[in-house]
């Protein structure tokens, strides 16, 4: 018998340290603030901590640009409270998965700062370099921060490769040795004891530049394979894969168990359903529901027995779901809760970010001097100059400029909510008072504690883990709704997308699991009207005139 995957189970909360807890009280979160908050995730009941990168950066990227794989950037602690924070979680019963940002490495990396030297540095084959055409870049590729992917080095007159930031150079995959430098790194964190990996931008490694391919190059899956045999392989570890380039006929060749690749991969086309198609995420659009649920069953179909899904909304890199898609105003604790039923009910890994659990929305901002983040100034100074207005790069700005995610943890109503006893490193968002966690723990109905029971429904129920997925009514405009099913147990998951009243039909009684709205116990299933973002999970005793036999 096959032993079952510990992360089937898990639900996992990712910390992007910066911003989660100061420790110290210099404005900069920090290790020793998480380790001071373990006993609230532990609360929450999650079992992996997702730690966004804690290594040596100069910070050009937010410590996406390392410079030290083997250390802990003085600013978030030492490497002693590292080992420290991993022992603690492990006593606590929670995994860290470290953040793994191989596809490049900061340019004040030891091995750039060689490789820049001279075209015959041992290191100068680690990274991708070409010459320029006629004073130019060698070929029109660009950075997903905006501008050219090449950038000019003038100790030897050529251009180096950087799909992000300037200060990000690409590695290059194709190097036997440079591969080994990363397989080594690896297990230095697997013998520390860490839980597993999540992997920056891994589908970006296979590029071949010359041709124009950035994701899913033809040895793309070669180099998961031999990271697989090399590191992770034979132990009981959690890996997940970035991938922006998934799609339905490739995203199953990385989880699929047969092929010894990764475990799972976020893949995005979710959350690309309020983006023009063909243009970038700042071309908004309104989210239509029907394609959101199609790309979700798509997903939970095609990986049905031959892979595995990660269940996500937010992340350090996207806006606040509650003032993204549902009503972070008059029905935010509603629409919250709404919101991770729809996730958390489907089959596949599910991934909490950090005050997500409490509600937190999108910043408030005002102006472009309110911005942070290098992707967001550029765009900027890149629409300014082709001539876009004000008004147009500001709507796109504050609807997904990744400084949304990132404003500081709400932890109270105090000074800075908590978050430290000095200046924040960036603005803490004005409705703190309101929307903190100590504010949540106190109110037993709290977006918190729904958070936590559906955590525990994952660990109780196995028809979450394993039930088979079957989306309902595709073609409403406004309820999403899809059943679970497993050993002869069914679960009916029902929300009201919107801010106003729907109907739902299906024939039967439920038994009332979970819901955001008092209601009764055992629920008539025909005709139902459903309040503004109203959600809840029924397990089916009666369908049509068919009483269900439950097997537990």
């Amino acid at each position: 018998m096959v032993k079952e995957k510990w992360w089937k189970r898990s639900v996992v909360y990712q910390i992007y340290p910066r911003s989660f807890c100061d420790g110290n009280g210099d404005g900069i979160g920090d290790i020793n603030g998480i380790r001071s908050k373990l006993w609230y995730l532990k609360k929450l009941g999650i079992d992996v901590i997702w730690l966004s990168p804690v290594y040596g950066s100069p910070n050009a990227d937010n410590g996406y640009d390392i410079s030290d794989y083997y250390g802990i950037s003085p600013e978030y602690g030492t490497m002693d409270e590292m080992k420290a924070l991993i022992r603690e979680c492990e006593n606590c019963g929670i995994r860290i998965m470290m953040d793994l940002v191989v596809n490049h490495t900061s340019d004040e990396h030891p091995w750039f700062m060689e490789a820049k030297k001279s075209k015959n540095n041992p290191y100068r084959n680690y990274y991708i370099w070409r010459k320029g055409e006629a004073g130019s870049p060698p070929n029109g590729l660009e950075s997903c921060f905006g501008g050219s992917a090449w950038e000019y080095s003038e100790e030897t007159g050529e251009y180096y490769l950087h799909f992000y930031h300037k200060k990000q150079p690409d590695l290059n995959w194709e190097n036997e040795a440079m591969r080994k430098e990363i397989w080594k790194m690896m297990n230095f964190w697997i013998d520390m004891g860490i839980g597993g990996f999540r992997m920056d931008v891994i589908d970006v490694i296979g590029k071949i530049p010359d041709q124009g391919i950035k994701e899913n190059g033809p040895k793309l899956h070669e180099y998961l394979q031999e990271m697989n045999r090399e590191t992770f392989g034979d132990k009981n570890l959690m890996t997940v894969g970035e991938c922006w380039g998934a799609d339905i006929e490739n995203g199953s060749l990385y989880s699929d168990p047969e092929r010894k690749e990764l475990d799972m991969i976020f893949q995005f086309e979710q959350m690309l359903t309020d983006q023009v198609p063909g243009k970038q995420k700042w071309d908004l659009k309104l989210l239509e529901l029907k394609q959101l649920k199609q790309a979700f069953a798509k997903w939970q179909k095609a990986l049905e027995g031959k892979g595995w899904n990660s269940l996500f909304w937010n992340s350090h890199d996207l806006p606040r779901i509650v003032s993204r898609w549902g009503n972070d105003k008059e029905y935010r604790v509603e629409s919250a809760k709404m919101l991770a039923t729809v996730l958390h009910g489907m089959k596949g890994t599910p991934y909490i970010y950090q005050g997500e659990e409490i509600g937190m929305t999108n910043y408030p901002f005002s102006g472009i001097e309110d911005f942070m983040d290098v992707e967001s100034v550029n765009m900027y100074q890149e629409r300014k100059q082709i001539g876009y207005s004000e008004e147009e790069i500001m709507e796109s700005l504050c609807a997904k400029s990744r400084d949304n995610a990132r404003t500081p943890m709400q932890w109270n109503s105090g000074p800075q909510a908590g978050f430290t006893k000095g200046t924040p490193w960036c603005r803490v968002n004005p409705n703190y008072t309101e929307i903190n966690a100590e504010e949540a723990l106190k109110d037993s109905d709290s977006i918190f504690y729904y958070y936590q029971k559906l955590i525990s429904l994952r660990k109780e129920e196995p028809i979450l883990i394993y039930g088979t997925f079957e989306l309902l009514c595709p073609e409403d405009e406004q309820v999403f709704a899809y059943m679970r099913e497993w050993m002869g147990k069914k679960w009916l998951v029902v929300c009201n997308f919107y801010g106003k009243p729907a109907e739902f039909d299906y024939p039967g009684r439920g038994r009332v699991i979970l819901s955001n709205y008092r209601q009764d116990s055992v629920t008539q299933l025909e005709q139902m009207k459903l309040r503004p973002y109203e959600a809840a999970i029924y397990e089916m005793i009666e369908s049509g005139n068919h009483i269900i036999q439950r097997r537990d």
